[in-house]
């Protein structure tokens, strides 16, 4: 099939190598990739902060462009849960409610594409190194995404996998960052030391947003940990 991509703004403009190892992963399973560079924001950061006009008028284009699409993953829980359930609320009574809904259908975040879609867990991947995962707060609890990831990391070659002992958000949240920084510090502190006590040395997640704050921290605090999208790891 002709997969079509969204890519978030921070793996375009700061992680590009995740969207280039989505590209490699779909296209070695056999699917056609098409990836419109003109889209820009999904909007989340004005409906997140209440300017939903705002978010409508980034909206908007997204709707237009990939309302022919067979079928669109996107590198991100949260962007994922912007267009799949946060769309058809922020569409509501508007002329553009359909297009709302018909895109909602046909989007998947990353990871529950290639196993609850495609039906594919082993990729081919080899990755030696001990791993924690972290559950992204959209992917967990809008687009209820758990065991795809883990599935797939299941079949890499040479990961070993181990868990962090509780679910807790990494304390980024987009806009919560900016407003509540010390907050956001903190729960990040957590996250670290949650994951410094696996005893892995890479934290593994489908949100770069994500990645992004607590590789922050960790350079910060000179921990002995890295982080690094799924998609990368499925790409090696």
């Amino acid at each position: 099939m002709t997969v079509t991509l969204f890519i978030p703004c921070f793996v375009d403009l700061l992680y590009p190598q995740v969207g280039i190892s989505m590209v490699r992963i779909l296209e070695k399973l056999g699917h056609k990739v098409d990836f419109p560079e003109q889209l820009t924001c999904c909007g989340q950061p004005a409906f997140n902060s209440g300017c939903w006009d705002e978010a409508r008028g980034l909206a908007e284009p997204v709707l237009t462009r990939l309302r022919n699409a067979d079928v669109v993953v996107i590198a991100s829980g949260s962007c994922g849960a912007m267009l799949k359930v946060f769309y058809p609320q922020l569409f509501a009574g508007t002329h553009h409610e359909s297009a709302a809904k018909a895109l909602s259908a046909k989007c998947y975040e990353f990871s529950d594409f290639l196993v609850t879609k495609l039906g594919v867990t082993d990729v081919g991947a080899s990755f030696p190194a001990k791993v924690t995962y972290h559950d992204g707060c959209h992917g967990l609890r809008e687009l209820h995404i758990k065991d795809a990831p883990r599935a797939l990391l299941s079949r890499v070659r040479g990961l070993e996998l181990v868990e962090m002992q509780e679910e807790v958000c990494c304390g980024f949240g987009g806009t919560f960052a900016v407003k509540f920084p010390m907050i956001s510090t903190a729960m990040g502190e957590v996250k670290c030391s949650q994951a410094l006590a696996t005893g892995a040395e890479y934290i593994v997640s489908s949100d770069s947003s994500c990645l992004m704050h607590v590789q922050g921290l960790i350079d910060r605090q000179g921990l002995k940990l890295k982080t690094i999208h799924l998609a990368e790891v499925l790409a090696s």
